[in-house]
């Protein structure tokens, strides 16, 4: 079995991550990020919904009771938390707008919204994402860290998957779970990220991380703990 198919199988198998429409959850977040965006406190407590198959993501309430994002690579939107809902604004083509920031540059609403949609598109949907057509994976060497041995695999996105970055590596431990994943933020002047993930729990026959950490990354691979980017717990998630 290679790397891929055992981690896939350990996460609940390709047949059932495909019966999948959604995945909805509470999460409240926290570390440094937020607050140097100038976004901070927006998301620290919202409900989150993700398309594992289709790359569409829901923050609520990203501006206020009433109102949520819509992610998609293409396209973000503030819109009204109804159906049909009411558009208030958009950006097409979000990511363009981010050419020629550093990590200090301020997002605007519609920046979050993409950078949050994709970022939780991106965590909840693993692996099952890395089997989607033109994402590729690579079997690298070992990786030694607090006295365990993580198998890594390289996973290279396709343009047309809204993620970090195109490049990026996951470490896996021996029951086949994610505890680790790197990249480097292309939409942040490509700022080195080292993220963790803990607390794995099966939910309706598959498995999602609970709590995520986000370090920045040194140039010798290694987590920078005094230098917290991100944190994430998720609750109340239930998958249709």
């Amino acid at each position: 079995m290679s790397l891929l198919d055992e981690v896939i199988s350990a996460y609940g198998g390709r047949d059932r991550w495909e019966q999948i429409d959604t995945i909805k959850f509470h999460q409240l977040i926290g570390g440094a990020l937020w607050k140097i965006k100038g976004v901070d406190g927006i998301l620290d407590s919202s409900t989150v919904e993700i398309w594992p198959t289709a790359q569409r993501a829901r923050h609520r309430s990203l501006t206020g009771s009433g109102f949520r994002s819509a992610y998609s690579p293409t396209e973000v939107a503030i819109e009204t938390d109804e159906e049909p809902p009411t558009r208030l604004e958009s950006l097409v083509f979000p990511r363009d707008s981010f050419a020629g920031h550093t990590l200090e540059t301020p997002w605007s609403k519609l920046q979050l919204a993409y950078f949050a949609g994709y970022a939780m598109w991106t965590y909840l949907s693993e692996p099952y994402s890395f089997t989607l057509p033109g994402v590729r994976t690579e079997e690298l060497g070992t990786w030694r860290e607090d006295g365990q041995t993580w198998r890594r695999l390289g996973v290279r996105y396709p343009d047309s998957i809204g993620t970090h970055s195109a490049d990026q590596t996951v470490y896996i431990d021996s029951d086949g779970l994610i505890r680790r994943r790197d990249y480097d933020v292309d939409i942040a002047d490509g700022s080195p990220a080292a993220h963790y993930s803990d607390n794995h729990t099966e939910f309706d026959g598959i498995v999602l991380p609970l709590k995520r950490v986000v370090y920045v990354r040194d140039e010798d691979g290694h987590p920078m703990h005094d230098m917290v980017t991100v944190t994430i717990d998720i609750d109340d998630v239930t998958v249709s």
